[in-house]
């Protein structure tokens, strides 16, 4: 959480002016504060103040000053302020929503002692505090106040929870009381919580835990139940004062304490659960924080100051925008600020379970919300403000979140459908689907009310694609499954959840009635359907109609309207319902019936009468008559009569309207519903006659059922239920009955009573009558008596001929043994199943015809499938080819035909081809076509399919290639033509010519494809083409498409000069810029600037800021007028620049007279000279020079001088060098040409102090030519120093050098000196000396060399130079007799002699310090411990600790232990690393056992005992070292005595018990070698329960180790013993793979036998026998000196204090080591003596 300082609200006062109290709004948009003047102030939430408002005292009569406002509170709406006062009482203001409303008292509480703190946590409840230590509860809806709790302390701070359901209470006493109104589950105790060490003036409680500071200078956070979980103590921070104030944030994350001059921030740390101090806010000079107030939306921190100050603070941890539309303020880790950038809408995102927020999205249209924590999602409404937070555990983030739905999310997930209804917090539902599409999903929630429906949430959703689910999501069930036979592609429930509509692949619109389960097809090529919003009516498409159903419960009622286009949206605004359709480029709109709408609508929501009077205005028609039919049902249903009557009356049914108007009637008079009657038309007015007769029944009113059937003409109940009665007018009725069916015309109903009488013939009468043959027929076949009867039987069945009833007329004949009319009747009447079992007994020859014929018919009937056997069985292949080819039975045909061998079935292999190409089977439809000769066909299909590889190798079987190819270039050439150029070019491709399909490309102007050709088949001209087409496409003036294969050419050149050509600057400076790199681009804007001229030029150069370079450019191209005009107009400065560049032009032109006048133009005088010069013009140079540079006439002369010389007119030459006065030149020349003589005699001359010099170089001319120059120098020599030019002579001897003539050199050299010293002196001599020393030091001279140096008293450099010569008795007795102070160094020199020698016997003389250091880095060891050894304690030891070292190092533990053992242990700090290492090494050495081992193990406790000892008497002891060195020496003793033990079979349970006794010392011996000795001791003496337990975590451990990391290792076993958890890892197992699985093997066979408990033996302390401590007491034993094992009851204690064994090991020892005298078990004892200071009385002797 970071604080930055936002504005100041209120501006400091000079003196105090304390703000004793501000409150933020919970809906943000309001801040108050309160002043010293007791004035209330209102900001808006940008803190701009925008109102104020004055309190009021108690009473009157005491005046404004009376009192102070101690604290105030906005209610949960916003719109009341609570104000607590000093005077003893609590204000309430309505402020009201809006700024300016007028501010009014609504309710007062009157105290009795003054309110210090105050709370409005929930509607109508404000908690306080007051002086007298009450916390008390006011509502302000009754206006009454109670106590919640009293105390007897002043009440100094009140806090509530982050949920508002709890308050905590700070007294002035340091009691810190907690209360909750709802404590949600927490079970937090109420109560006295704590006592505080200072009154907690600054009190904050956390979403974690409570926060309190005061006025101690510390802040302590307390736990929930009171316990001090941390403490920030700044007592000793002299700028910190006491904490006034504390606030929390709305999430409860962070923490703000006020003091002095500074805000001091916490954030909680959810994952490591504690208080993190972020960087405090200094203000100086703000002095005192008197109040806090954080923002609801936890984005903004206001804090008030003694000094009557307000400053406003931004709270974030960080700011992002999102999209470049959203900020997201992250004020906490749990609470996001979103705001919308442009309209400047915020909505605050909270985890409400206190979960740091993540990541926040912004999807779906830029509506919703969607963000993560670790262990909810977060989801929410932009625009209706809704938000959710559901528990999510982790899914990675792969969900699909679909927000089509306003009011609920669906976010798919791993196959599963959740859905979250926003500001709902838990989830709506979850179903398993894999449709995620949401046309495949509907959700209906609460969309319309309806009557007696509190909660309607539906969700309809695919199980799988023919399968849909309805689900009751408020109730959590399944309301019905519909499966369907098709692939189901949209569905949508209606809004109140009762109606589904689906659509599938077949474009069939389905209706599904939920209530019911009745599934209804409603409508066939539907392409768009939707329901009208807030009704039920259905709009969809079928091809060129509108359908509507306005009353979708009858599906039948459809109103339909022609329409030319598509249905493309639905809109349902301002009392209207258009359609909107698109017809071709225009919109049509078509509006619906809205009062049809409303019908609906009325009926969903039970208003009948609104329904009905609606209905009464329209015309009857079929939908009305829906309508109308609808209507009357519901009100029957829902009792509502009169309007049943109104709705069966128009539907013109008067009986019933009649009857009800009676029923009304006697309704009126009767009790309602229950009368009888009443109950019967009502039931007769539902259709439910069989219940009305039930009613009547009842009331044995039988003539009134019988009258009803009467009425209704339902003769037949009507006589059951007379028959039933025994009524007496039974009889009667039947005639009655007969009568009325004869003249009703009625003989078929007339017959089935003569019928069911036993009138047979007259019910045939009848029925014959009646036109009913077949009726007749089936009676005369079921009765014998009828079917004797032939004159009847004929009757009947001409009749049934007549009415074409063959079947039945052949059933009859068949019946009566006429079989050939029988069959003649079936085969007419297509019965031909009958007709071939008939002939099959009667007739067999016929059967092969009749399944001719019954295939024959079936193909009339176009039941093709069937009609194919009976082809087959009638031998009739080909209309069996024929009617499989219809049936679209393929395989079928192709079967068949493969039979045939009748040529002419040939002709159906094109047909069934044909189907498989169009089926996309190629290899079948080329099979048939080449079966059927049509190979053609064949390579077309392929060809068609753009199957050219297939089409070409079955060309190539079956023609020739020049066939193929000429097939193949035709066909493309077609193609060609048809514009189908791809496919052209896969012909080509095919017939492998690649040109053809190249040209045909370049034909079309289709150059990417020609390009693309090119590159594949002829990559090498493809550069080629390209700047080929680039040309061609530029002679088009197409210059964008050549300059890209200009580009592609990588001739971007050319694609500059093509724009430059066509002066199109802009595209050359273009390609020129991105192609051809800065120079290429500067270079195009010079010559567009130079196209352009003038002004135009300067201001483009200018663009680019490439002005210099153009001028520059225009000068190195010798374009001088274009570079001059720009120059002219922007840069005066480069004028004489380009003078002098057009000067050098005209000069390499050879245009000297002018290029002369440009040279002078450009002020370069002396250039035009020199270019006369050059040129050898000397009179025009002469006259320029003159002219126009003076000071370049002399370089006239000398260019004439220089042309003499090389004319060898020296004379000449030389007269113009002494006229110019350049007599240096003349020497040149002259020394150049190897004329010494005239050289010297200008030198001398003219320069007589070069004269030396020009010697000089003359001797090294001279000495460069051989010893002829040694010589010529040792004459020149002499006769300088005849002369008396002794510097030059010494110079002239030191410049001697002959390598094969030492003496000469020695000679001359000395010569030198000696004569530097008699005659030059001081300075030059020593000079002199110093050039000479070295030189005779190098030729190995060093007693000449020092005696120079003595002459001149260079003592250092004489004694340096015995010293190189190693002659360091001349060079000691020389410092001795003349320099004292230089006998040290002498003698180091001597010392590094020796050392660099490695004479060390000699150094040990001089220096023994230096020569041990050389033994050492020698390893000559024992030397080196012999000589330090002469020393002192301290030299030796210092040695022995490097030897030790470097044992250590090369793994030589032992020899190392021995070093110590014969020089001792000291005490010394810098030696316990060596010491502990030793330890280490030796224990981990393997093998080490056994008894052979036990001197090994005895020098190591030995020296161990002796180090203890030394230790214990030094600085050093009683230190950790000291201890570690004691815990050493103890495993030392305890291996050394097993060890010895081992080496004696009586004494080999002492020895398991050392070895389980060193498993608590694992810290230091290797875990796995501890675990594993003691497995096998414990194994050895039989105690197999510990032997498995151990060796089985040996295993642990070695398997532990593989993996480097003892966290796996199961410890169980050793829970309540003193065997350590933590221990290292070693580095290495301590035996071999063979070992290890040796011991897995044992451990897995006893396991396996099951005869161990993996228990450890426990003693009589209840604890595991060998652990020191006791596991209920905690009580710690001591170890016994000889096993290790605690020592409990029968002791032998020895005088050192803690030294103790057990009486039975220690006899036993002794009485072993009596009866052996095993010298080992002795030398334990005389240890065990020394150490525990004597043993005890027994009578032992060592001896």
């Amino acid at each position: 959480m970071q604080l930055k300082h936002l504005k100041t609200l209120l501006t400091p006062q000079e003196g105090a002016a304390k703000v004793s109290c501000m409150a933020w709004a919970p809906s943000n948009t309001k801040f108050a504060v309160c002043t010293v003047d007791r004035v209330v102030l209102l900001y808006d939430e940008q803190g701009e103040r925008r109102d104020k408002f004055s309190t009021k005292p108690l009473d009157p009569k005491y005046g404004k000053q009376s009192y102070v406002v101690n604290d105030m509170a906005f209610s949960p709406d916003s719109t009341k302020i609570a104000i607590g006062q000093s005077d003893n009482i609590i204000f309430i203001y309505r402020i009201g929503e809006d700024w300016g409303d007028k501010k009014a008292i609504c309710n007062k509480f009157v105290q009795t002692s003054a309110v210090t703190r105050l709370l409005w946590p929930a509607e109508h409840t404000i908690v306080y505090g007051l002086v007298e230590g009450k916390v008390r509860l006011a509502n302000t809806q009754t206006n009454k106040s109670s106590t919640i709790y009293g105390t007897e302390s002043c009440v100094v701070s009140l806090a509530a929870n982050v949920s508002g359901k709890g308050i905590l209470s700070g007294h002035a006493d340091g009691t810190i009381v907690r209360y909750f109104f709802d404590d949600e589950g927490s079970g937090d105790s109420q109560g006295k919580l704590l006592m505080h060490p200072c009154p907690p003036y600054a009190m904050a409680w956390g979403a974690n835990s409570i926060m309190v500071g005061g006025c101690d200078k510390k802040v302590v956070a307390y736990s929930r139940e009171g316990q001090i979980l941390q403490t920030f103590d700044y007592t000793r921070e002299q700028t910190e004062r006491e904490f006034t104030v504390a606030t929390t944030s709305p999430s409860g994350q962070s923490v703000v304490f006020g003091s002095y001059d500074r805000l001091r921030v916490f954030n909680w740390a959810p994952r490591r659960g504690v208080w993190d101090e972020a960087k405090p806010k200094e203000i100086i000079n703000i002095y005192t924080i008197t109040s806090l107030a954080w923002k609801k939306d936890g984005s903004r921190l206001a804090a008030g100051t003694l000094c009557g100050g307000v400053e406003l603070f931004d709270c974030c941890l960080r700011r992002a925008i999102y999209k470049n539309k959203f900020e997201m303020t992250y004020v906490g880790l749990s609470q996001v600020i979103v705001k919308n950038l442009s309209t400047g809408t915020r909505v605050v995102l909270k985890s409400y379970y206190g979960y740091e927020i993540e990541e926040v999205k912004i999807m779906g249209k830029d509506r919703y919300l969607v963000a993560h924590t670790s262990d909810t999602l977060l989801l929410g409404d932009l625009l209706t403000n809704k938000l959710s937070e559901v528990p999510w555990p982790g899914s990675g983030g792969n969900e699909k979140f679909f927000f089509e739905n306003e009011s609920v999310c669906m976010i798919f997930n791993a196959g599963e459908l959740s859905l979250v209804e926003y500001s709902n917090n838990e989830v709506l539902g979850s179903v398993r689907t894999e449709f995620m599409n949401p046309h495949l999903i509907s959700v209906r929630l609460n969309e319309r009310k309806q009557r007696g429906v509190d909660e309607n949430k539906k969700l309809a959703y695919l199980i799988d694609i023919k399968t849909i689910a309805v689900v009751d999501l408020a109730g959590g069930y399944n309301l019905g499954t519909i499966s369907h036979d098709s692939k189901i592609d949209w569905l949508e429930l209606n809004e109140t959840g009762r109606k589904l509509l689906f659509r599938d692949k077949k474009l069939r619109l389905h209706l599904y009635d939920i209530e019911t389960g009745v599934k209804t097809t409603v409508l066939s090529f539907c392409s768009y359907v939707q329901w009208v919003p807030g009704s039920d009516v259905v709009v969809a498409q079928n091809r060129g109609n509108l359908c509507i159903w306005y009353s979708i419960d009858s599906p039948e009622s459809i109103t339909m309207f022609p329409i030319k286009g598509d249905i493309v949206d639905l809109e349902r605004a301002d009392g209207k319902t258009d359609v909107i359709v698109t017809e071709g480029v225009n919109t049509v709109t078509y509006t619906l019936d809205e009062g049809l709408i409303e019908f609906g609508t009325a009926i969903d929501d039970g208003d009948y009468d609104r329904a009905t009077a609606f209905l009464e205005t329209l015309e009857m028609s079929p939908e009305t008559d829906s309508m109308w039919k609808t209507l009357s049902k519901l009100a029957l249903e829902a009792r509502q009569l009169h309007i049943a009557e109104n709705s069966v009356y128009s539907l013109k049914s008067l009986y019933f309207s009649d009857k009800l108007v009676v029923a009304n009637f006697k309704m009126s008079l009767r009790d309602g519903t229950a009368f009888y009657q009443v109950q019967a038309r009502v039931a007769m007015l539902d259709k439910k006659f069989k219940l009305a007769e039930m009613h009547f029944m009842e009331q044995n009113a039988i003539d009134e059922a019988i009258e009803m059937y009467q009425e209704l003409h339902m003769w037949d109940d009507c006589i059951a239920v007379a028959e039933a009665k025994g009524h007496p007018e039974l009889d009667s009725l039947r005639r009655t009955y007969y009568q009325w069916l004869t003249e009703t015309g009625q003989d078929e109903k007339a017959g089935e009573v003569k019928e069911n009488d036993g009138d047979f013939q007259g019910a045939i009468t009848l029925y014959l009558k009646a036109g009913l043959p077949a009726k007749a027929a089936r009676l005369a076949i079921s009765r014998p008596e009828i079917a004797n009867n032939s004159d009847t039987v004929s009757r009947i069945a001409a009749s049934l001929i007549k009415g074409e009833f063959y079947e039945r007329a052949g059933d009859l004949y068949e019946k009566i043994r006429n079989h050939q009319r029988a069959l003649e009747c079936y085969c007419k009447g297509g019965a031909f199943r009958k007709a071939v079992e008939l002939a099959r007994l009667t007739f067999p020859a016929e059967v092969v015809k009749l399944e001719e014929a019954w295939g024959d018919y079936l193909v009339q009937q176009k039941q093709m499938d069937t009609a194919i056997n009976h082809f087959i069985e009638a031998g009739c292949s080909l209309k069996a080819i024929e009617a499989a080819i219809a049936a679209r039975q393929w395989k079928k045909a192709v079967h068949i035909l493969e039979l045939q061998e009748d040529p002419s079935a040939a002709k159906y292999y094109m047909k069934i081809a044909q189907h498989y190409a169009s089926m996309q089977d190629y290899k079948v439809a080329e099979q048939l076509f080449v079966k059927g000769g049509h190979i053609k066909d064949a390579i077309d299909m392929y060809t068609t399919a753009s199957r050219w590889e297939e089409a070409h190798k079955l060309a190539v079987k079956c023609m020739s290639e020049e066939e193929v190819l000429a097939l193949y270039i035709s066909r493309a050439q077609e193609l060609e033509g048809d514009g189908k150029f791809k496919e052209a070019e896969r012909l080509f491709a095919t017939v492998k010519q690649p040109d053809l399909a190249i040209t045909m490309y370049k034909k079309n102007r289709m150059f990417d494809d020609v390009i693309r050709l090119v590159a594949k088949h002829h990559p090498d001209l493809l550069t080629e083409t390209h700047l080929h087409l680039a040309k061609e496409l530029e002679a088009e003036s197409r210059f964008s498409e050549a300059e890209y294969h200009f580009m592609e050419a990588e001739e971007w050149k050319a694609a500059v000069h093509m724009y430059r050509v066509n002066d199109m600057w802009e595209d050359a400076y273009r390609v020129a810029k991105n192609h051809g790199g800065a120079g290429a681009q500067k270079q195009v804007a010079f010559l567009w600037a130079r196209s352009l001229g003038g002004e135009a030029a300067v201001k483009l150069l200018n663009k680019f800021g490439l002005l210099e370079y153009a001028i520059e450019s225009a000068s190195n191209n010798f374009s001088f007028d274009f570079a001059f005009d720009l120059a002219r107009l922007s840069c005066k400065e480069k004028i004489p620049e380009i003078h002098l560049k057009h000067a050098i032009y005209l000069e390499d032109e050879g245009k000297f007279p002018e290029a002369e006048v440009e040279f002078i133009k450009a002020g370069k005088p002396k250039e035009a000279v020199f270019m006369y010069v050059h040129n050898k013009d000397w009179a025009s140079a002469q006259r320029v020079a003159e002219g126009h540079d003076p000071e370049s006439v002399s370089e006239v002369l000398v260019g004439q001088a220089k042309f003499c010389f090389e004319q060898k007119d020296f004379q000449k030459a030389e007269a113009f060098l002494l006229r110019a006065q350049r007599p240096e030149l003349a020497v040149k020349y002259y020394k150049d040409a190897d004329m010494w003589s005239d050289a010297m005699r200008i030198c001398k001359e003219y320069l007589p102090n070069k004269l030396s010099i020009l010697q000089e170089e003359y001797e090294k001319e001279t000495s460069k030519k051989g010893i002829r120059g040694v010589e010529g120098l040792l004459e020149q020599a002499r006769e300088w120093e005849q002369s008396g030019e002794y510097s030059r002579a010494v110079e002239c001897y030191l410049k001697v050098k002959d390598d094969s003539n030492t003496a000469l050199m020695e000679k001359c050299w000395m010569k030198a000196a000696e004569l530097s010293i008699k005659f030059l002196g001081g300075d030059r001599a020593l000079e002199v000396i110093h050039v000479v020393g070295p030189r005779l030091t190098h030729l190995k001279k060093y007693n000449a060399a020092a005696e120079l140096y003595l002459n001149m008293d260079l003592i250092k450099e004489a004694i340096d130079v015995f010293l190189i010569g190693e002659e360091w008795n001349k060079a000691k007795r020389v410092a001795k007799d003349l320099e004292p102070r230089y006998e040290d160094y002498v003698d180091q020199k001597y010392k590094e002699h020796l050392k660099n020698q490695g004479k060390v016997d000699s150094l040990v003389g001089v220096d023994v310090m230096a020569a041990l250091d050389m033994y050492a880095e020698r390893g000559q060891w024992e030397k080196c411990l012999d000589t330090a050894s002469k020393q002192s304690f301290k030299i030796l030891h210092k040695y022995v600790a490097l030897y030790a070292t470097h044992l250590i190092k090369e793994q030589d533990a032992l020899k190392a232990l021995q070093l110590y053992i014969q020089h001792g242990a000291p005490p010394n700090l810098q030696n316990f690393n060596i010491y502990k290492r030793l330890f280490l090494d030796l224990i981990n050495l393997p093998d080490t056992d056994g008894p052979d081992s036990y001197h090994m193990w005895a020098d190591l406790r030995n020296f161990l005992f002796q180090l203890c000892e030394n230790v214990s008497k030094s600085a050093e002891a009683n230190t950790p070292a000291h201890e570690d060195f004691e815990q050493m020496l103890l495993i030392a003793h305890y291996y050394a005595t097993r060890a010895a033990a081992k080496g004696v079979e009586q004494l080999v349970s002492v020895a398991a018990k050392l070895s389980v006794s060193l498993l608590r010392h694992t810290e230091l011996v290797p875990a796995d070698k501890a675990f594993y000795e003691a497995g096998l001791a414990c194994r050895t003496v039989s105690w197999e329960n510990m032997a498995f337990i151990f060796l089985n975590h040996f295993l642990d451990l070695c398997d532990a180790i593989d993996e480097g990391s003892l966290d796996t290792v199961d410890h169980s076993d050793f829970i309540n013993t003193d065997i350590p958890f933590e221990v290292p890892v070693p580095t290495k197992l301590c035996v071999s793979d063979a070992q290890r699985e040796q011991i897995r093997d044992w451990v897995l066979m006893v396991s396996m036998d099951h005869r161990l408990e993996q228990v450890l033996p426990v003693d009589e302390r209840n604890s595991y026998e060998a652990s020191l401590v006791a596991t209920n007491t905690g009580l710690r034993s001591l170890p016994c000196v000889l096993t290790g094992y605690p020592v409990l009851r029968n002791k032998i204690e020895f005088s050192s204090a803690g030294k103790m064994a057990n009486k039975d090991d220690w006899n036993k020892f002794l009485m072993v080591t009596k009866t052996t005298h095993s010298p080992e078990c002795q030398d334990v004892l005389k240890f065990i003596s020394q150490w525990c200071g004597g043993l005890p009385t027994s009578g032992f002797s060592f001896h």
